[in-house]
């Protein structure tokens, strides 16, 4: 393969005039890295010994071509969150969905071309909970020649948001795994890898964002962490949000944003305060009575110029459960819909799907902390369960027994979602998709339920960008709800939350065959089971169907 690669990168840089040379290599080596700064001493899983890892650069256009190789104990996979993979799902990386892990001493390389899409996005470890040191940035820089269609800003600088266990992740899953109940909250939150001298868990004074009177800097915020939702801002400072999810919005101006797990967030800053030190705050958002990691990771902007004993001014967070500040920025966004970025909202509708989605609880003997029992979660009352073959080759390959395209459209038992909880918890468990045609629109509502608790569910559909057409509290009404959706330019986005004690409607075209995940990017409810597949058949165009996989495609 790496020969193979060597021959592509000559035949395409010699012949220019035939093929641009755009091709961007990187060689990812997962290996453990002692980590001493953030609270206690343990070994993590990085990539090459990074925490958060490097940053991934291309442009639109580019072909990226990545090779992973595996130096730990445990199987791995990447997922480049966001990024479409039109017709390459084998690139795409969830374990057991498009490909097996890649175990230890093995390699996988990911080849893919970044199709209309710029912007900021990230990668991370998508098998267990590896993500949790596993993660960085991919920035989409936009074609040669290409402005962006806002002010060029002076720097940009990546923000990575994240948790930290002083325990290893891996064994506060089993241990909750193994007792049925929920599993220990983060320790602490982090900026760029340091929880912030503000912190109890504090590491050489947090990360620093260096800046220069009446120079305006772009943040590209991207939220890693596991379990939280936060809210980001800076002392002093408006935000202007320019995009999210790697899609341009029309610009508008903020306090406080809110962004959950695998979302991001760019947002312009003027450097236009007095000079001096202004605090940085990254703090929890959960309106549900849901035990969170309430620490909040702090960094500093410092002007140039500053003495290092100046004192910061401060910010106060939002309190945990702010919906109202958190609903100011989510009902802020609307799509460019210019004529170079046009939102092409879907106005007609294929597949009408309505997905109840929430916890539940299921029988346990070997669950003694929980009383016999273990919390789930499902979509339609389907709990996923992880197959081992991966649902792409199964397919591609026509292997039986291994998936059911018998996915619900609608929740097998309708019941007032979010008001007193149906009698039986229990959910049923399945390894089921839900079968797509090629081009057919589809219009998905997702509906929070309160069966055990309320709770605000960041759902990530890989494959695909959609469009968040509306959203609203209580019971989803068909006939009232639907008259108030905005179909001109609503946000386009790859991850979206549903609210608590309510529901959120999006829309999208089914263009890129193949098969496709969608979960809550809660990891602690990814792994409960809140999660499905969209299978796409392929069309009938000769750039309709799924390529074929990789000779080096990693074996179960």
């Amino acid at each position: 393969m790496d020969s193979f690669i060597r021959l592509l990168l000559l035949v395409v840089c010699l012949f220019p005039a035939l093929v641009h040379c755009n091709l961007r290599r990187y060689n990812f080596d997962v290996v453990m890295k002692k980590s001493t700064k953030l609270c206690s001493s343990k070994s993590i899983v990085t990539v090459n010994g990074r925490f958060p890892g490097r940053t991934l650069y291309a442009r639109e256009g580019d072909t990226v071509i990545v090779k992973v190789t595996n130096h730990v104990k445990y199987n791995v996979s990447i997922h480049w969150h966001g990024i479409r993979q039109l017709r390459t799902g084998w690139a795409d990386g969830p374990a057991y969905i498009t490909q097996c892990p890649i175990q230890t001493g093995q390699s996988y390389v990911y080849n893919f071309t970044i199709t209309g899409q710029r912007g900021t996005l990230l990668w991370h470890a998508h098998i267990n909970w590896l993500r949790s040191t596993v993660h960085g940035a991919i920035v989409i820089l936009p074609k040669r020649g290409v402005p962006y269609p806002f002010p060029k800003p002076d720097k940009e600088v990546v923000v990575v948001l994240g948790e930290w266990w002083k325990s290893d992740t891996e064994a506060v899953i089993n241990q909750a795994l193994k007792s049925g109940l929920a599993p220990n909250v983060s320790d602490s939150h982090t900026i760029n890898g340091h929880p912030g001298p503000l912190s109890s868990c504090s590491s050489s004074g947090g990360f620093t964002l260096p800046v220069e009177s009446s120079k305006t800097y772009m943040l590209r915020i991207i939220n890693a962490a596991l379990n939280e939702e936060l809210f980001f801002k800076i002392a002093g400072h408006k935000l202007t949000v320019v995009e999210v999810d790697a899609t341009y919005v029309k610009p508008f101006k903020i306090d406080t944003v809110v962004i959950a797990p695998g979302q991001t967030t760019n947002v312009l800053v003027s450097a236009d305060q007095s000079s001096g030190k202004y605090l940085v705050t990254a703090s929890p958002f959960m309106d549900s009575p849901i035990a969170v990691d309430n620490v909040t990771a702090t960094a500093t902007l410092h002007y140039s110029g500053t003495l290092a004993s100046t004192p910061t001014t401060i910010t106060k967070p939002p309190p945990q459960n702010a919906t109202a500040v958190a609903n100011n920025f989510i009902d802020s966004l609307r799509s460019l819909n210019s004529k170079t970025y046009p939102a092409r909202v879907p106005q007609t509708v294929d597949h009408n799907l309505l997905f109840a989605v929430g916890l539940g609880v299921n029988p346990c003997p070997s669950c003694k902390a929980g009383n016999g029992t273990r919390v789930v979660a499902s979509m339609n009352n389907v709990t996923f369960v992880m197959p081992t073959t991966a649902l792409l080759q199964a397919h591609f390959f026509n292997i039986s027994g291994v998936f059911s395209t018998d996915f619900p459209g609608n929740p097998p038992n309708v019941f007032n979602y979010t008001g007193t909880p149906p009698a039986n918890l229990q959910t049923n468990s399945g390894t089921k998709v839900y079968r797509l045609a090629y081009n057919s629109t589809v219009q998905l509502v997702m509906q929070d339920t309160g069966i055990i608790a309320s709770e605000n569910h960041p759902i990530h559909l890989h494959g695909f960008n959609f469009f968040a057409v509306g959203k609203g509290l209580g019971n989803f009404n068909p006939k009232t709800d639907q008259k108030k959706f905005n179909l001109v330019d609503p946000v386009e986005r790859n991850t979206i939350g549903v609210p608590s004690g309510g529901w959120v409607a999006i829309r999208f075209r089914a263009d890129n065959p193949g098969v496709w995940f969608m979960h809550c990017h809660l990891e602690i409810h990814t792994t409960w089971g809140l999660k499905m597949a969209f299978l796409v058949d392929n069309g009938k165009g000769p750039n309709q169907s799924l390529l074929p996989p990789p000779s080096d495609l990693p074996k179960c």
